[in-house]
């Protein structure tokens, strides 16, 4: 079975916004066995729209849409729709019940005939109702094809594919079982990683394939199988599992699909009833954000400092000025200094600190660009090590902050 994403909108083809509904739209797909033959955005042109159908009919069974639904003139998607369908529009009572409990209930301001306006779908079509947003979904079928169509707004439009839309497809189709397993890897790069496990891979079986996807620091490994035969997909892949661990075990960080590093020290932090503290220079809170994007951070994660000036690093961090003198801001006695007073500030178990030179200047020091120091002060002491991240100022700062973390949980481990 196989599946075209289509996107509407201007806002998404002159880079605007960044198109991650299909990134969802596309996993939550997979999860079900269905794959995705293509993705194609198009402007907020009739013509061009059409076309779009036209072609993603020929292609897949299921065609998927996304934007274009909104009150103002230039979203006109629905009439697209209902014109490829020689259908009509008219007024459906329950979105329209729908949009007034939002604006008695949500919005709070008049209603307008715009947003009454949005009641009205091709008669064909089957209504998805939209919990969050006065736009409905829409699924229509054609010979033995299925449109649906999707408000572009991502919270009201992942709320329609769970909850309608992939319950939908399952019950009228019968698709094959899928399943992924990812291994998160730490501190070996993609071909070094290839060649130690180019056995592993060599045996796998035909259904079962193998893909690198590598990032700064770190390389996602992903087993998938398809199959129509449940018990024995799932048989294979643990027994492959088992197999792949004992030779990556040294750089694996965890399981589960797109989870992070930072998550994964989360969870063993909550588990050791344990904190963390960053002190960052130059990574500029990046460390913090990542920690805090992960829901229930606070347990583990107790406080920032961004000392991005030599008088921060004094005044706030109380880093001794004759260190600074002696071995210049990027230095591994401040990197240290950093961390261990980061930890008693915030009464941590954990610090982490970064200094470097993320360029395009050098500031009071004789380090190159790209040089970090990292830190990460423990229960038994601290220590640091010195890197050269390059000279790209975006890839510095993000090498250096996955690394920190890649040193943290090998430290963790420990205990």
């Amino acid at each position: 079975m196989l599946a075209e994403i289509i996107t509407i909108g201007d806002e998404i083809l002159i880079g605007q916004i960044v198109d991650s509904n299909s990134a969802f739209i596309a996993k939550e797909l997979s999860k079900i066995g269905v794959s995705v033959y293509q993705i194609t955005s198009v402007q907020d042109d009739r013509d061009h729209i059409l076309k779009a159908f036209k072609e993603a009919e020929s292609n897949a069974n299921i065609i998927i849409i996304t934007g274009g639904l909104g009150p103002t003139k230039d979203d006109i998607t629905k009439k697209t729709i209902a014109h490829y369908f020689d259908d009509t529009l008219e007024e459906n009572v329950s979105v329209r019940q729908n949009i007034e409990h939002l604006w008695e209930h949500h919005v709070k301001k008049p209603l307008m005939q715009v947003n009454i306006d949005q009641a009205l779908v091709p008669s064909k079509c089957e209504v998805l109702m939209n919990k969050f947003g006065s736009a409905p979904g829409m699924w229509l079928e054609k010979d033995k094809n299925v449109f649906i169509s999707l408000p572009g707004v991502p919270y009201e439009m992942k709320a329609l594919i769970t909850d309608e839309v992939i319950p939908r497809l399952i019950e009228r189709f019968q698709f094959p079982f899928i399943q992924h397993k990812t291994f998160l890897t730490y501190g070996m790069g993609e071909s070094s990683l290839a060649e130690r496990i180019e056995d592993f891979e060599n045996e796998l079986p035909a259904f079962i394939k193998l893909a690198y996807l590598p990032s700064l620091g770190r390389v996602r490994l992903r087993l998938s199988a398809k199959g129509m035969d449940r018990k024995a997909i799932e048989a294979e892949m643990q027994h492959q599992t088992q197999l792949l661990l004992p030779q990556i075990q040294d750089i694996f960080a965890g399981f589960e699909e797109d989870i992070s590093i930072e998550a994964v020290i989360g969870k063993m932090l909550t588990e050791l009833n344990n904190t963390v503290a960053t002190a960052e220079s130059c990574t500029g809170g990046m460390i913090a954000e990542r920690f805090t994007a992960n829901p229930g951070a606070s347990n583990y994660f107790k406080g920032s400092v961004v000392a991005y000036t030599r008088e921060s690093k004094v005044n706030v961090l109380q880093v001794s000025e004759v260190i600074i003198k002696d071995h210049s801001v990027v230095s591994k006695e401040v990197a240290e200094a950093m961390a261990i007073n980061a930890a008693k500030l915030f009464n941590t178990d954990y610090a982490i600190a970064t200094t470097g030179n993320a360029g395009p200047t050098l500031d009071e020091t004789e380090e190159d660009l790209g040089i970090v120091f990292i830190a990460i002060a423990t229960p038994n002491g601290v220590f640091s090590e010195r890197f050269s991240f390059g000279n790209h100022r975006v890839k510095v700062i993000n090498k250096a902050a996955t690394k920190a973390f890649e040193m943290l949980h090998k430290e963790i481990l420990k205990k």
